[in-house]
């Protein structure tokens, strides 16, 4: 999924979209079983949940969560920190030498604001990581950010809104602390 989506529920679609979060669900606790020093076993698990291959290099803490797992896609030498939770079904790309801290979040799924809306649909935004970005312990990416190579989101954030590359963003909402 490459753009914003919209999925209506109670609908062969959406049930289609529940069958897979019961089996990424299912492999996410089987990878989040494995101890730190089974990294052949972790990166094997995360490839099957995401269905593509990761790279030598990628490093992942278990425990690990994700409601879907297609829609991730990992660069060359990543490093995924404990108890992450990347849920949503759109687009997830995280391009090379990322560094995501523990307890971080990646939301791409969400619903409508409009209260007649809210149980009809399930909302789907992509988020961008590229090149060389650390994600600090506990932030939290929503649907539909880019955040721009070299740049740091402090422990803690909320990230609401694209982040320019060669930046600092912390707080909440996430704003600009300086340019690297």
């Amino acid at each position: 999924m490459a753009e914003s989506v919209w999925i209506k529920t109670r609908t062969p679609e959406s049930r289609a979209l529940f069958d897979r979060v019961k089996e990424a669900t299912r492999l996410s606790a089987r990878l989040s079983g494995f101890c730190l020093e089974e990294g052949e076993s972790i990166r094997k698990a995360f490839e099957e949940l995401i269905g593509k291959p990761v790279g030598d290099a990628f490093t992942l803490i278990p425990p690990f969560y994700t409601d879907y797992g297609l829609n991730i896609t990992v660069g060359r030498s990543v490093f995924i920190g404990s108890g992450c939770a990347f849920t949503g079904h759109a687009a997830i790309s995280i391009a090379d030498e990322v560094m995501i801290a523990h307890k971080v979040n990646l939301v791409t799924a969400g619903h409508p604001v409009e209260p007649g809306k809210r149980r009809e649909y399930i909302t789907g935004e992509p988020i961008t990581i590229a090149a060389n970005v650390w994600i600090g312990a506990a932030a939290t990416v929503m649907p539909g950010v880019r955040i721009g190579e070299g740049s740091v989101v402090g422990a803690g954030a909320v990230v609401t809104h694209d982040v320019p590359p060669a930046t600092v963003v912390a707080g909440v909402p996430a704003t600009v602390i300086r340019k690297l």
